[in-house]
């Protein structure tokens, strides 16, 4: 069975989310899979493992609805991507495509880097269910990195096609597998971007709850929103880091009292497991995603509520209870794997490869 993953989403010096699962599921499934690469600029082979691979265009380029014509040339059997626009016409060969969230039909503001024409599609793609629906009906199966997503997907009657479920999982920087003995610090980390629907500025408000804390915001954020967030929170309540490296990312987390989001809608959560792996807890907003990953290891909070978000924090001041939550945080972290991700989705390839195999035998 010849596999190629669609690593085209892998970006050139830093992972978002997207690169980041992608590198950790085809480094974990070419332990099973001989697998192919497909990257669009030599450049993300810095982040992406010593695999074979093949050069093919941008995933936003103009050409990408005919991506699939060029692939049939090198005859896969399978192409897996980790999203699910891949161009699918006159494809020769099994598609499985990925799904990590809904969020865009409810908050439909685009991601801030995409170039303006991508920004009006992106929009106008999200205006209805019926371009989704289309799209995912041309492939042959699909990934998903949640139950909570699955069910809506299934909900919302988006394909009839198999749906997997393969969540995110820890990179080995973050990764610590040791409940932390003391809490040592009144930090707090936010991990994510400022998006409206991460509701960071709940988090600010909620400072005014929370005397001697201090939360440390990790992603990159422009000047207006460093404004905007300041002028919610207490004088020097809040510290902006401006993007950090993994291994900061890391520091911090080890001596922070808790990760926080106040997020209305995620398709997964990876930065809960990012800070459980390391025994750090983790206060989150009470919805239906955060409850899958956090599961019992998580506080929860009402997100709409700047005093419930301190009355979650404030109960990690008893020591017992902070030990008893970092513990079973590491628990928790350790249901996440790449090679048990990498195992769910090399079953649905395996799927539907045989099922291409069958409809194409002689009757």
């Amino acid at each position: 069975m010849r596999v190629f993953f669609d690593c085209r989403y892998t970006r050139y010096e830093r992972h978002d989310g997207i690169s980041r699962f992608t590198a950790g599921l085809v480094t974990a499934l070419a332990k099973l899979q001989p697998v192919t690469m497909i990257i669009s600029d030599q450049r993300q082979l810095s982040l992406l493992p010593d695999l074979p691979w093949v050069l093919g265009p941008s995933p936003t380029s103009p050409r990408e609805p005919w991506m699939s014509r060029r692939l049939n040339i090198l005859r896969p059997d399978v192409v897996y991507s980790p999203m699910q626009t891949i161009g699918p016409f006159g494809r020769r060969f099994g598609l499985v495509t990925t799904v990590h969230d809904l969020i865009y039909y409810e908050n439909r503001t685009p991601p801030r880097d995409l170039p303006w024409p991508i920004r009006l599609l992106w929009r106008l793609y999200h205006l209805s269910w019926a371009p989704q629906r289309f799209v995912l009906n041309r492939a042959d199966a699909h990934a998903t990195v949640s139950e909570t997503t699955r069910k809506l997907m299934v909900e919302h009657r988006l394909t009839k096609h198999p749906i997997t479920v393969v969540p995110n999982a820890v990179d080995a920087v973050l990764e610590g597998g040791v409940a932390r003995s003391a809490n040592p610090t009144r930090d707090l980390v936010y991990m994510g971007s400022f998006m409206p629907y991460k509701n960071v500025e709940l988090l600010a408000r909620g400072m005014h709850e929370l005397p001697g804390y201090t939360l440390h915001l990790l992603s990159r954020a422009d000047e207006r929103t460093v404004t905007a967030l300041t002028a919610l929170a207490p004088t020097g309540a809040l510290r902006f880091h401006g993007g950090v490296s993994d291994a900061e990312y890391a520091r911090v987390l080890s001596t922070a009292t808790a990760l926080v989001s106040a997020s209305l809608n995620e398709g997964f959560g990876l930065p809960l497991i990012e800070a459980m792996a390391g025994g750090t807890p983790v206060v989150v907003s009470d919805i239906d995603i955060f409850r899958e990953i956090g599961a019992d290891a998580a506080l929860y909070f009402d997100p709409r509520d700047p005093k419930s978000f301190a009355a979650a924090v404030l109960r990690l001041e008893d020591p017992a209870e902070w030990s008893r939550l970092s513990a079973l945080s590491v628990k928790r972290a350790g249901d996440f794997s790449w090679d048990r991700s990498a195992a769910a989705l090399l079953a649905t390839l395996i799927s539907v490869y045989e099922a291409r195999q069958t409809s194409s035998a002689p009757g």
